[in-house]
């Protein structure tokens, strides 16, 4: 099981990598091939795939493609619940806890349920955090939601722990699609010591300092889409970034 990996990993301290793919921003799925070889080569963990706001009706093509060619797990980061597709072998199950949309709360997962029990897909409930303390996101556009400011890392805490508390699996912590700073290390520092369960970290990571940043206060899984959409150096060398890492903690 996918969490089952994720949760061994954090207990031995090795972080991971996750590119995150946006349909929408996939012009021909069979662009996605060279994306597929560079992430391969460079031993990346997961694929994410999903936004905030897709309009193009894809998914299925690009998760197929994605599994057709690697062996990279393949989750489903749904901004709704048609974004769902049983072809990926996961699907972060967000519920929109820093926020008080009911509809992102708890609205989506009961029209989701249904069709998700009759797929074999792996169910992750995760925490999702949106923080950000400038330019409005698509997420919280789409959500009508306010983020938590990046400064309020007690509020953070406090609501990474209610998560917790709730069952949820993992944390998700989010700067927003796009967004030009990362989150804070000094905050991603004291929600991971705050809580038990892995810390997904994502939005704003556009460098390997970011990514260290990140690595080192605190993150299991750090997550970059815009970046390497830009730039597929950035792809190596971020996933160059977590492997020099992980081969620390080997030598200490």
């Amino acid at each position: 099981m996918i969490i089952s990996q994720i949760i061994d990993r954090k207990q031995k301290g090795i972080k991971g990598f996750a590119v995150l793919i946006d349909p929408d921003k996939v012009e021909e799925v069979k662009d996605l091939q060279g994306l597929i070889n560079i992430a391969i080569e460079n031993n990346v963990d997961y694929f994410f795939v999903g936004g905030s706001f897709i309009s193009r009706n894809n998914i299925g093509l690009v998760v197929r493609k994605l599994k057709d060619n690697s062996h990279i797990p393949v989750i489903l980061f749904p901004g709704n619940y048609n974004h769902i597709d049983s072809h990926a072998d996961a699907i972060l199950f967000l519920s929109l806890i820093s926020g008080r949309n009911a509809e992102y709360l708890i609205g989506q997962h009961v029209i989701a349920a249904p069709f998700l029990r009759k797929t074999s897909l792996e169910i992750l409930p995760t925490g999702y955090m949106l923080v950000n303390d400038h330019a409005k996101s698509s997420a919280a556009y789409v959500s009508n939601t306010i983020p938590i400011p990046n400064d309020k890392t007690e509020i953070a805490c406090a609501t990474a722990m209610a998560g917790e508390m709730l069952g949820m699996q993992m944390i998700y912590m989010d700067a927003g699609s796009g967004s030009e700073c990362p989150i804070p290390p000094d905050m991603i520092s004291k929600v991971s010591k705050s809580i038990n369960i892995p810390l997904i970290i994502g939005g704003g990571i556009r460098t390997e300092i970011d990514a260290m940043h990140a690595l080192k206060a605190g993150a299991d899984i750090i997550v970059v889409g815009n970046g390497i959409e830009n730039s597929k150096d950035l792809l190596i060398n971020i996933s160059l970034t977590v492997s020099e890492y992980n081969e620390s903690l080997k030598v200490h």
